[in-house]
C-alpha cells in the first residue's frame, strides 16, 4: 500500500514543477465531450485507446464511453458499467444450467494538469451475490469453492475489481512517464481483460484460457511504473502474485512478490501489440500451494472502425516446478449495422486440471481441448448512454476421446442473455 501512495505524491510534486508540453494525452478527448455519450461524435484516433489497467488497445476502439458528469470544476468524471442477465445449458455428465447476473459498475476521474494528467479509476462488481462456485462453463478451471477447486465453472469476480490511481507527467512532445497503483488493480501483463476488449464486448461467457491470459485483472497490490509515447509503451509492475481468495468482499493483503514487464506497439489505429513476462508467485495458492508461475503472453488486437474488432493471443505458463501449458485464443465481434452484431471465439489449451481428485488416475494428466463458440446479438439503443442488447450463442467442443466418461462423446453449451449497458 505504501509503495503506489508514495509514488503518486511524489508524480504530483513533478507534476506541478513540470513544464507544459504540447502532447496530446492519449486515451480522452476532453474537446469532444458532453455530458452524456450521445453528446459525442463517433470515436476513431491516431493515439491508442485505454484497456484495463494500464493496456492499450486500437485507437479504432475509441477507448471507453459512458456517461459523463458534470461534478468537480476542472475534472470529468464518468460512469459505465452494466448489468448482463445469462440463462446458460451445457450438456454431457459434467454439463449444468443456470440463470445468473454478471455486473460491473466504474468510475473514473481524471483531470489535465499543465504537463501532465492525473487519474483515479474505480471498478466494483455485485457478482459476490452469485454462489462462489459460479456458472457452468465447460473445460474452465481456476480458484475454489469451499476449499475445492472449480472445474468446469467461472468464478464471479470480487466486490472491488479495481481501486487504483494513474499520473502522467510530459517529458518531450511525444513521450510521458507514468505511474499507476493501488490497492486493487492490474499489473503490466497480457492483453487487456477479456470485458474490456471490443471483441469480447457481447459474449457472455468468460474465456476457457482466462487464467493463461488475463487472470491477474484483479490484483490485491499493483505498482506499475513506464514510458509511453503514441506508438510505444514500455512498463513493468511489482505486485502480488496470488489470485483472489473466496471471500469475495474483501481488500486482500498486498504482498508485492512477483514482477512483469510488457512492451506494446501502435503502429496504426487499427491496431495494438502487445508482448509481456510475468513471474507469479503461488498464484493458485490453495490448488498448488508450491508452485510458482513463469507466464509470456502476446497478441494481437485489430479495429478497423467501422464495426470490426478482433483479437488474437497466445499464452505459455511454466508452472514452477510442473509443466509448462499453452494456450491460443482467437475472438472477433462485427457490428453490421445500428442492431445486429455476430461475434465468435475460438480458444485451444493445454489444461491438467480438469481432474483434481488426486485419486483419479487422469489427476494431473494434461489435455488439448478445444472450444468453438459463436454468437448473435440484437442491440437497441435506449435513451441517452443507455443501451439494451439481446442475443444468445452456441459452443461445441474438441477433446481426446479419453474425456468421453467424463464429457461425453459430444458436449454443447448455449446461452441467451440481455445486456443493460451505460455506455458501451
Amino acid at each position: 500500500m505504501k509503495m503506489p501512495i508514495l509514488w503518486v505524491g511524489v508524480c504530483a510534486l513533478a507534476l506541478h514543477a513540470t513544464p507544459a508540453v504540447a502532447q496530446d494525452h492519449n486515451q480522452m478527448d476532453h474537446a469532444k465531450m458532453g455530458h452524456d455519450m450521445a453528446e459525442m461524435p463517433a470515436a476513431t484516433s491516431d493515439n491508442p485507446a485505454e484497456g484495463s489497467g494500464t493496456s492499450r488497445l486500437p485507437g479504432n476502439e475509441g477507448g471507453m464511453h459512458g456517461l459523463h458528469l458534470p461534478v468537480v470544476k476542472d475534472w470529468m468524471v464518468m460512469a459505465h458499467g452494466y448489468a448482463w442477465g445469462v440463462t446458460t445449458d451445457q450438456s454431457g455428465p459434467r454439463g449444468d444450467d443456470k440463470t445468473y447476473v454478471q455486473s460491473m459498475a466504474m468510475l473514473t476521474a481524471e483531470r489535465q494538469f499543465e504537463g501532465g494528467r492525473f487519474q483515479f479509476k474505480s471498478m466494483l462488481s455485485a457478482e459476490p451475490l452469485m454462489a462462489n462456485r459460479g456458472y457452468p462453463n465447460l473445460f474452465a478451471t481456476g480458484e475454489t469453492a469451499g476449499g475445492e477447486p472449480l472445474v468446469d465453472r467461472q468464478h464471479p469476480h470480487d466486490l472491488f475489481m479495481e481501486l487504483a490511481a494513474r499520473i502522467d507527467v510530459d517529458i518531450a512532445q511525444d513521450a510521458s512517464l507514468f505511474l499507476y497503483g493501488g490497492p486493487v488493480g492490474e499489473p503490466a501483463l497480457g492483453p487487456s481483460a477479456f470485458m474490456h476488449r471490443g471483441s469480447a464486448k457481447l459474449n457472455p461467457e468468460a474465456p476457457i484460457t482466462h487464467h493463461w491470459f488475463d487472470s491477474s485483472h484483479i490484483t490485491y497490490g499493483v505498482a506499475t511504473a513506464g514510458i509511453s509515447t503514441r506508438q510505444f509503451q514500455l512498463e513493468g509492475s511489482v505486485f502480488t502474485g496470488r489470485e483472489p481468495d473466496e471471500d469475495r468482499w474483501d481488500i486482500e493483503k498486498p504482498r508485492f512478490d512477483s514482477w512483469s514487464v510488457r512492451a506494446t506497439f501502435n503502429p496504426s489505429p487499427q491496431w495494438a501489440l502487445q508482448v509481456s513476462h510475468g513471474f507469479l508467485k503461488q498464484p493458485e495458492f490453495t490448488i498448488h500451494p508450491d508452485e510458482n508461475e513463469h507466464r509470456t503472453t502476446a497478441s494481437a488486437h485489430y479495429a478497423n472502425g467501422k464495426g470490426l474488432t478482433a483479437t488474437a493471443a497466445f499464452s505459455a505458463k511454466n508452472r514452477d516446478p510442473g509443466p509448462t501449458l499453452t494456450a491460443y485464443l482467437l475472438e472477433a465481434n462485427w457490428d453490421i449495422d445500428d442492431h445486429h452484431t455476430v461475434f465468435g471465439r475460438f480458444e485451444n489449451v493445454k489444461n491438467d486440471e480438469l481432474f483434481p481428485d488426486h485419486d483419479d488416475p487422469l489427476h494431473e494428466v494434461p489435455f488439448r481441448v478445444s472450444k468453438l463458440q459463436a454468437g448473435y446479438a440484437y442491440r437497441l439503443p435506449l435513451t441517452g448512454p443507455l443501451n439494451l442488447a439481446l442475443g444468445g450463442t452456441v459452443s461445441a467442443y474438441a477433446k481426446p476421446n479419453a474425456l468421453d466418461g467424463a464429457y461425453g462423446s459430444n458436449p454443447m453449451g448455449f446461452t441467451l442473455f440481455a445486456k443493460l449497458s451505460l455506455g458501451h
